[in-house]
């Protein structure tokens, strides 16, 4: 090996730890046969002379005679040095209450029958890659790493698989001291904090008896570490930080790290009408929303000045109880912080531009799916947000259950080993060492731009909520607990000690916050009882919905239709599509119809130029569940993409499209944060299958349907259902438009069933109209399945270019001819289609009108009522449905349509009966039914039901 202009003292010297010991042992096979070692290290010893293998021997001390038995140490002391760093977590004095250590063999030297002389014998190189100065020997890098490894903050990154970041996280943490810059001022400020934390708790336990609150107590180092991450965050670029936790300790990290007044918590205690005591910050209580909700469900905004005088914003996002799901909402709004949407093509990102903080809880950490869904976003393209950082808020108890009965791990933070996530186990009651974890934390993501845990242990001074008695549960943890000192007096005893800190100046401190907090609780007792309970303000709705012009000419559609069909020269189209996307063109020629994947492309189209964002994402939605809508085409040579709304003429905003993972629950409420957070930006979620947004309930149940009534948090975001009886089965079939329309009330959303692609292009550009206005709400589409191609479904393109969308359809014009109709029958969506059909089998249809109910909700009574009044001589009123009885929109029309029907005539139903599965399994079955429905309703008979149910 010639290595010219190189130090070779040097390069010998960079043998150390177990390069050395593999060198000294391939110095043996070299000596008993130079044929058996690999070339390059043959050269190499064949170039070394006589000082030079005196050098590689100085490196571990020894002489030539013991050099064998000297290997085998050396390789001890590498494995003990590497099981440190491993396993040095299970002995490591995490756990305040000093009720979970360990001992541990594997970092014993005795364990590897290695003595205190014969580490001190070894060079520390052999043992740290970079050790101090101080440190000489083997013993002397050992004290250090255990001392590193073993104290307030245990670290697990052996599951780290990239060399880099691993070496990168050992060297930052092997300097030790990662908070260098921890000045006595910091001290000082971190005591104060620390004492407003606690202050605040005892201040609300001994003010608001009995009143729960979910206190932070035992965990009150979680907000110093808040503090911290933000304050790194916005030094590194963030200009928004938003935070998702759950209800313990939110009101502390409400009242000190988003300033939320105490006035206005103490407010919500005593029931208060908060905006009379702080005027200027308006009312952000309980009653925000139409109904408002519990104190500690509740979100915030806040301005912050960091360093150097950057500005950013902090959002403690609203959260029900139902723990980490709010966690996949930050996620959303961080992305959607994080990307530019002005020009077009995909938005571009700057992950620096925000940061996400998640806050669990460790027993709901490993219990609730849903964290496993969000982690798994991470370093996906359409969700990535540049590293989230976890805290898991770990007081070793969840309600009542203690951790044994909780998990199948050891510890709660496991699940994150499976994504590669370094995490960090950190002593609540050691406030320095949590400042320590959140500077590694911040500074590792945005380095890697990756995720970091950081697990902060400690405990729950009292029950689950503070009505509960926790000895009747977990006696002997409590019986710790109730003898343990709290944090800030744990914290004020070492400063005092050290001379930074004096009695007096403590109590002082104290006193002062006591004050801050007794002024601001005889602001608000004023108002006990002076004030009477009254429902809040819901406001008044416009009974049917606004009209919005939505068609566009057709010359600008046939220019725009044009242009999606013109790809790169060199870009090759799969010859197969591209035969079926060239039809398009026959769309604008005479007798040519616009069917439904074209409507919706040009209705994005239409919206980008009219500067409206677009994102949209779901299981194969570039190319669409059921190969219609390809709006990301593969060169069908190099795989390359390419997306045709990417080179729309006079286009004024971002279009991205991206296929989601096979999840439901996290993906949804992601795309329900970046749509909150980007109110501006026309969001869709489209399900594979309507049935599978089902495993997304919650989202739909807590936040979509109740978030403006509860946080008066308004939402556009389009949830895109596939639904439609085809006879595929149970778990293809319906979209569960019944579980929508229960939860419709007070103009919450829009459910729609369309039936024609006019139709769908008119709302997709009535919903992104409506983006920045009060009247927006989310809107929920049936959408189609065999009738993408239904030549009944494609529409003329004239209608795209005049006209709006009509919440009901008629299927004949029965104009002077109305006094021959006796039967209406009433449906929506695809079995309109199904009968539109069989028309053709029942050319005496004079006495019949059918009624396409496009829009479902809000219920378009009105225009039902002057329908219905155009015929004087109906006699019946039939619903059709392809859903069980018990399912689809009956129980929710059946009311409203006996409300407005005419000439007493009681509405009937006509469909399958009551059912527990949504559909049969057979398709001969479902054919059957089928055809027995349809004709139940076409024919002219004294009983037109089927099946009543």
């Amino acid at each position: 090996m010639n290595r010219p202009n190189v130090d070779k003292k040097a390069y010998l010297e960079s043998f150390f730890g177990p390069n050395l010991g593999y060198v000294i042992e391939q110095f043996e096979n070299y000596q008993q046969n130079p044929e058996s070692i690999d070339p390059e290290m043959r050269l190499l010893f064949e170039q070394m002379n006589e000082a030079d293998f005196s050098l590689l021997q100085d490196n571990v001390q020894v002489v030539p005679e013991t050099r064998s038995v000297q290997t085998e140490k050396i390789l001890a002391a590498v494995k003990l040095a590497e099981n440190i760093r491993g396993y040095g977590h299970l002995a490591a004095s995490i756990y305040p209450l000093g009720n979970k250590r360990e001992e541990v063999e594997l970092i014993d030297p005795a364990y590897y029958g290695l003595s205190v002389e014969d580490l001190k014998a070894m060079s520390a190189n052999i043992m740290l890659t970079n050790s101090p100065a101080a440190i000489k020997t083997a013993y002397d890098a050992y004290l250090w790493l255990k001392e590193i490894y073993t104290k307030s903050i245990a670290y697990e990154y052996d599951h780290v698989h990239n060399v880099e970041e691993k070496n990168w996280l050992r060297d930052k943490i092997e300097k030790g001291n990662l908070h260098s810059n921890l000045t006595n001022e910091k001290k000082l400020k971190i005591t104060n904090r620390l004492i407003e934390v606690d202050a605040f708790e005892k201040f609300l336990h001994k003010t608001f008896v009995g009143q729960k609150r979910f206190s932070i107590e035992g965990l009150d180092t979680m907000v110093p570490l808040i503090d911290e991450i933000i304050s790194e965050a916005v030094v590194d670029g963030a200009e928004t930080i938003n935070i998702g936790m759950a209800h313990r300790g939110r009101l502390n990290v409400l009242a000190h790290v988003l300033g939320k007044p105490y006035e206005m918590i103490f407010a919500e205690f005593q029931h208060a009408p908060n905006k009379e005591l702080v005027p200027s910050e308006g009312s952000i209580g309980i009653n925000f929303g139409w109904t408002g909700d519990v104190k500690y469900h509740l979100g915030l905004n806040r301005q912050i000045t960091g360093e150097n005088s950057k500005k950013a914003k902090v959002t403690l996002a609203n959260n029900p109880s139902h723990l980490e799901y709010v966690g996949a909402v930050v996620e959303g709004y961080t992305r959607a912080a994080q990307d530019n949407r002005k020009e077009p093509g995909y938005p571009v990102e700057n992950l620096k531009a925000s940061l996400a903080i998640l806050i669990h809880g460790d027993a709901a950490f490993p219990g609730e799916g849903i964290v496993a869904e969000t982690l798994n976003l991470s370093r996906l393209n359409g969700y990535r947000t540049g590293g989230t950082i976890h805290i898991i808020s770990n007081n070793t108890i969840g309600f009542t259950t203690e951790s044994r009965d909780s998990r199948s791990t050891r510890y709660a933070s496991d699940l994150a080993k499976g994504f590669e996530i370094p995490i960090l186990h950190v002593n609540g009651d050691d406030p320095e060492a949590v400042l320590e974890a959140a500077a590694l934390a911040a500074e590792y993501r945005s380095v890697f731009q990756k995720d970091f845990l950081i697990d902060l242990v400690g405990y729950r001074r009292f029950g689950h909520n503070e009505m509960d008695e926790p000895m009747t549960t977990s006696p002997q943890m409590y019986t710790l607990i109730h003898k343990h000192p709290v944090i800030k007096d744990l914290y004020a005893d070492k400063l005092i000690a050290a001379g930074i800190l004096k009695d007096e100046e403590f109590k002082q401190m104290e006193a002062e916050i006591q004050g801050k907090l007794q002024a601001a609780y005889e602001k608000v007792s004023k108002y006990k009882g002076e004030h009477e309970t009254a429902e809040p303000e819901i406001p008044v709705f416009l009974e049917e919905e606004p009209t919005i012009a939505t068609s566009v000419p057709q010359d600008q559609l046939k220019q725009i239709n044009h242009e999606l069909l013109q790809w790169p020269s060199d870009f090759k189209v799969f010859n197969k599509l591209e035969k079926i996307l060239n039809r398009r063109v026959d769309a604008f020629e005479e007798n040519g119809k616009v069917d439904w994947a074209l409507a919706e492309t040009l209705a994005f189209a239409t919206i980008l130029k009219e500067g409206t964002p677009i994102r949209m994402t779901g299981q194969d939605s570039e190319r669409g569940t059921f190969a219609h809508r390809n709006l990301v085409l593969h060169d069908s040579v190099t795989g390359k993409t390419f997306s045709p709304l990417h080179q729309i003429s006079d286009s004024k905003a971002s279009f991205a499209i991206h296929n989601s993972p096979l999840t439901e629950a996290a993906v949804v409420g992601f795309e329900y944060g970046y749509n909150i957070f980007a109110p501006e930006t026309l969001v869709i979620w489209e399900a594979q299958y309507g049935d599978f947004a089902n495993a997304a309930q919650v989202m739909f149940d807590q936040f979509i349907a109740a978030g403006r009534a509860k946080w008066g948090q308004k939402s556009g975001l389009v949830l895109l259902l596939p639904h439609g009886y085809e006879g595929q089965g149970p778990e293809h079939s319906s979209g569960r438009v019944e579980r929508f329309l229960q939860l419709a009330a007070e103009k919450n959303w829009t459910v729609a069933n369309l039936t024609s692609a006019a139709q769908y292009f008119h709302l997709l550009r009535r919903q992104a109209a409506l983006l920045l206005k009060d009247e927006i709400r989310p809107l929920v589409i049936m959408s189609p399945k065999s009738l993408l191609r239904n030549p009944l479904v494609s529409s003329p393109a004239s209608e795209l270019s005049t006209g709006e969308f009509r919440p009901v359809m008629e299927q004949f014009n029965r104009d002077g001819q109305e006094d021959k109709v006796e039967r209406i029958v009433l449906c929506t969506g695809k079995i309109a289609i199904d009968l539109a059909e069989q028309l053709k089998n029942y050319p005496d249809n004079e006495w019949l009108q059918i009624l396409r109910l496009e829009e479902i909700y809000p219920f378009p009574t009105e225009i039902l009522k002057n329908i219905f009044n155009q015929y004087k001589n109906v006699k019946e009123i039939f619903w059709i449905q392809e859903e069980p009885k018990n399912m689809g929109a009956w129980y929710f029309v059946e009311p409203r349509l006996n409300e407005i029907a005419t000439n007493g005539v009681r509405v009937q139903y006509i469909g399958r009966r009551r059912r527990s599965s949504p559909a049969e399994g057979d398709p001969n079955v479902h054919k059957l039914y089928q055809s027995k429905i349809i004709n139940a309703a076409l024919t002219r008979a004294e009983d037109g039901g089927l099946n009543n149910g």
